[in-house]
């Protein structure tokens, strides 16, 4: 069995609304062990004894079902959401800013983020498979990274989470 971290794309925000309770529910019935939902932004962390390839897909199909959108899921071994939170090459906490960490599941999706010039305000760092983002507080949905990943074509291979988010996650 693998400990994995699933980050549902784009819950409770644009009209998508789910509880987390029921989010866990239907992980368990896909078959998914030790399910544990983080915060009420998509973040699940679950047992299998699959790919994390798998989990995805079958995390979708289940998602699809139930709730009736389109679901999009990235999923990573729970080592490796450590790994990447480690790496973070910014100052954790800088005061009036938010600190994130873009995954991305696209490699030529990742190319194109990763080469985006950032804001003035703004600091992005690729990773693997992930970009690290630092931004001010009221810049978020303005800045240029902000502003790309709202587009539909990065929406399925891409999902952001703020350190705290993924503190949280991993404190679990």
């Amino acid at each position: 069995m693998t400990r994995y971290v699933a980050f549902l794309r784009g819950v409770n925000v644009g009209g998508v609304n789910l509880k987390m309770a029921e989010v866990a529910r239907v992980f368990e019935d896909a078959g998914f062990t030790n399910v544990v939902t983080v915060l009420a932004s998509g973040n699940v962390l679950l047992d299998a004894g699959t790919s994390a390839a798998t989990v995805r897909n079958q995390a979708e199909a289940a998602l699809r079902d139930a709730f009736g959108y389109e679901a999009w899921v990235l999923v990573y071994a729970l080592d490796t959401v450590r790994a990447i939170d480690a790496a973070y090459p910014f100052e954790r906490e800088v005061d009036g800013h938010h600190s994130y960490v873009t995954f991305v599941t696209d490699a030529a999706v990742l190319d194109e983020l990763a080469a985006l010039p950032p804001t003035a305000e703004e600091r992005i760092a690729r990773g693997d498979g992930v970009l690290y983002w630092q931004v001010p507080r009221a810049a978020t949905l303005a800045s240029t990274l902000g502003r790309t990943m709202g587009k539909k074509r990065y929406k399925s291979s891409s999902t952001t989470r703020n350190l705290r988010t993924l503190g949280k996650v991993l404190s679990r």
